[in-house]
């Protein structure tokens, strides 16, 4: 029962999904980063599923595109999308510590951060137009929504906090650590096999890009923000997401020229 508590508080939080609304408490939270990742699994699947559908009804690519940046929007709500907005408006301001986290909790949306969405949601959609679909690409593509969730979950456990309240402390602070981190980097291997099995150099260059994102991430919440939020993992995720599903592109065309 608690396995199935557990799941749906994180799927409470950070799907859209119609779930049971659980009573948080310390047994259901203690693991409830390790159940993240499957909401990027059903991000995964309903693209592949959605693909079939543009196959088999002959839809155009336009469309079966729109599907694949719609579907991680409708399955999350835009919870992630949320985040990456404020901490580009915390980014673009260049102002002091103190008065970036005073951004991050206006829940007003500024200049930069529209401007950010509307470059962010053009990029991402002209990536999945161009993307053509198989069972190898959409394997990797379900591969890096699963991967950007194992990874934002590790960083939970393993940088330091911006604050004491929100959701990232929340679940930072509710979960037995030590145990969750073994767990989270059994799905990391696992899912850096499948992508290095099934993508070959397309699934090195999706792990060395989100590894160099994961990177950044560290440095940006940790030097300009003193620590992480759930802010913050919103906008690595939607960085990791973004920048995979460019490697993943890029690979088809140069494997088009070889």
């Amino acid at each position: 029962m608690t396995v199935f508590e557990t799941i749906a508080v994180a799927f409470a939080m950070f799907s859209a999904l119609p779930v049971p609304q659980p009573v948080w408490n310390a047994k259901n939270m203690r693991f409830a980063l390790c159940a993240f990742p499957l909401i990027g699994l059903i991000i995964g699947v309903l693209c592949a599923v959605w693909s079939s559908v543009c196959v088999f009804f002959g839809f155009p690519d336009i469309l079966r595109g729109a599907g694949y940046c719609l579907i991680p929007i409708l399955v999350t709500g835009g919870i992630h999308l949320d985040g990456y907005a404020d901490t580009s408006d915390a980014l673009s301001s260049y102002a002091s510590q103190e008065k970036r986290h005073e951004i991050l909790r206006d829940p007003h949306c500024g200049a930069f951060a529209v401007i950010r969405l509307l470059v962010y949601g053009i990029a991402d959609f002209a990536l999945c137009v161009t993307l053509i679909p198989s069972r190898r690409t959409l394997l990797c593509l379900g591969c890096s929504f699963v991967l950007s969730r194992v990874l934002s979950a590790l960083a939970l456990t393993v940088l330091p906090l911006a604050k004491n309240t929100g959701l990232a402390h929340t679940f930072a602070s509710s979960a037995d650590k030590r145990h969750v981190r073994m767990i989270l980097i059994i799905y990391l291997a696992a899912v850096c096999a499948v992508l290095l099995f099934v993508g070959s150099l397309t699934g090195l260059l999706m792990l060395m890009t989100s590894a160099l994102v994961c990177w950044r991430y560290r440095t940006v919440a940790v030097k300009t923000f003193g620590g992480v939020s759930g802010d913050l993992a919103g906008w690595f995720l939607q960085k990791a997401e973004i920048w995979m599903l460019t490697g993943l592109v890029l690979m088809q065309f140069v494997e088009k020229m070889i």
